[in-house]
Formats: C-alpha cells, sequence, structure tokens
C-alpha cells in the first residue's frame, strides 16, 4: 500500500502538469516512503488527457482517471479518494498554487497525530478582490447558517488520514463542498499556513457560476435554514402586521385621517409576493437536490484509466 496519495483534479491544465510533476516527485522522493500521484482529469479539451498518458508511462507512480466529459472539482476530488492506497490523502490543485513543500509541512502534522491537516492561507496572490471578498462572504454565511466550523481561508489543499477518508467516502449525497464534509466528520485537526502564489501557468477555470454552484453544494446539503426561513419570515410579516393594524387604530382613535392607506396597497402586495417566491425558490433548491438524491446517478462516469487496477 502507497503510504501518501497525492489526488490532484485536471481541467485543460496541459500548461502546469509537467510543471507540477517536475516540482512534486523530487520532494517526494526525498521522504524515502511509497506515494503515488493521482490526476483525475475533468474532461479536460485540450491536450491534458495525452500528457498524463505520457506521465503514467513513463512514472508507474502516476495513476490518471479520465472522465468522459466535465463532472467539476468536487467529483474528481472524489474519484481520487476513492481510487487511493494511502494511509494519508493529499488533494492539491495542478496549478502550484497550493506549494507542494506545504505537503511535507502537513505529512509532519499528520505523523504529529492529525487526521485532518487544513491548508491555511496568508496571503492570496494573483486573486481579484471580487474573488476573495466574495470568498469571505461565503465563508462566514455558511458557518453562520450551518454551525459548522468550516475553516477560514481555506480550500481543498488538505490532508486527510484514511481513516477520514473512508468517513467521507460512506456519505452519499452527490452534491458534495468536500472542505464542508471534511468540517463535519469531526477529527483531530490543524492548520498549517501558506503563502498562496499566482498559478504556475493558464488562467483559472472558476467562472462565477462555477462558485455559485460550489456555494450551493455547500450550503444547501449542510443545513435546513432555508426550508424553516418561511415560517420565520411568516411570523416576522405577522407581527409586523399587527403591528400596523394597532398603529391605524391608535390614529383613528386620536382623529388622525390616514387617507394614504390604499397607496400603499399595490408595494405591500409586491413585496409580500416577492418573499413568497424568494422563500419558494430556496425551498425549491432543496427539492431539487431531493431530485437529484433520489434519481442516484453515479457521480462520475469514467472513459478510461492508467496504471489503476480494474
Amino acid at each position: 500500500m502507497a503510504k501518501y496519495s497525492i489526488i490532484v483534479p485536471a481541467y485543460n491544465e496541459e500548461k502546469s502538469l509537467h510543471f507540477f510533476y517536475d516540482a512534486v516527485t523530487p520532494l517526494f522522493n526525498g521522504l524515502n516512503e511509497e506515494y503515488e500521484i493521482i490526476f483525475v482529469n475533468d474532461g479536460s479539451i485540450d491536450g491534458t488527457k495525452g500528457i498524463l498518458k505520457e506521465l503514467a508511462n513513463q512514472d508507474k507512480r502516476v495513476k490518471v482517471c479520465n472522465f468522459s466529459r466535465n463532472f467539476g472539482q468536487q467529483a474528481a476530488l472524489l474519484c481520487g479518494m476513492e481510487h487511493a492506497n494511502g494511509d494519508a490523502v493529499i488533494a492539491m490543485d495542478a496549478d502550484l498554487q497550493d506549494p507542494p513543500e506545504v505537503a511535507l509541512e502537513m505529512i509532519e502534522k499528520w505523523k504529529e497525530g492529525y487526521e485532518i491537516v487544513h491548508g491555511k492561507r496568508r496571503k492570496r496572490k494573483g486573486e481579484t478582490v471580487f474573488k476573495r471578498t466574495t470568498a469571505k462572504l461565503f465563508y462566514g454565511f455558511t458557518r453562520k447558517i450551518t454551525g459548522m466550523d468550516i475553516q477560514r481561508n481555506s480550500g481543498d489543499f488538505k490532508l486527510y488520514d484514511r481513516k477520514v477518508v473512508n468517513a467521507i467516502l460512506s456519505m452519499g449525497e452527490h452534491d458534495r463542498l468536500l472542505r464542508a464534509q471534511a468540517a463535519w466528520v469531526g477529527f483531530k485537526q490543524t492548520c498549517v499556513e501558506f503563502d498562496r502564489p499566482e498559478r504556475i501557468a493558464g488562467a483559472s477555470h472558476y467562472t462565477v457560476k462555477k462558485m455559485v454552484k460550489l456555494a450551493e453544494a455547500g450550503v444547501f446539503p449542510n443545513t435546513d435554514y432555508t426550508l424553516t426561513l418561511p415560517i420565520k419570515l411568516g411570523l416576522l410579516l405577522g407581527f409586523a402586521s399587527v403591528a400596523c393594524f394597532i398603529a391605524f387604530i391608535v390614529l383613528a382613535l386620536n382623529g388622525i385621517a390616514f387617507g394614504g392607506l390604499t397607496a400603499w396597497l399595490f408595494p405591500t402586495a409586491g413585496a409580500l409576493t416577492a418573499v413568497v417566491l424568494v422563500c419558494q425558490g430556496l425551498a425549491n433548491i432543496h427539492t431539487s437536490m431531493i431530485y437529484k438524491e433520489v434519481q442516484n446517478r453515479p457521480k462520475y462516469i469514467l472513459s478510461d484509466k492508467y496504471n489503476l487496477d480494474e
């Protein structure tokens, strides 16, 4: 059994793969322990598949899973976990924004007895103000409504002990955010701080749409907040309505005419309708996720793989 399994999702990373391999292998060779690198090609449409096949042919420690289409980073990480044989599993990006030397620090923490080691970013070079701001808002919002202690300023760059990997794989949901599940499963956790550099090559593939999808996977499967939101808003609106009626009665008893009451009818009705639609929309997202779970489709589909047993 390999001692360490390095999981690397790759989507259109042809410019980064050789740099990644050349940076990681000398460091892990220096450990004098067994390791494997599992690249998961997430339906790339550039030369990623060919380069990964080349690396697998020259180094049997390189394992490759090729998706039949793009299923997303979380599915790629999950696939890597399912094929990993290591006692410790390390998830890293292919663009070297997760520095390989930090992975060695994570291993030291693991040897001290920690079962999840988060890579925590001190600085985030090459990221826009919009990206940093939305990330901060997401973590704050998610922590508030789910009650989970999701590590701030950390992404998917983590080390997982084998027992943690087994616990995560035992969870059956399709819509996943592994950093949220890492918080949910518990175990002994710590952080290794690092400065996140710019990408070694190419451009980020995280569009706003993908970030929204990731946020959905982190929030909705981990809380029933949106399901209870309508009754909270209903109670709030109910109290507000009672307060308005009391105010109107008091004004009438004091002989104060309130002739503009009808002017508030249409905006009030519009606001109430908007609240109903928003609440219904939020509840429908939950319903949509339940629908996906009932479908029970595979989380990903492999077209082929290299250096992995069937």
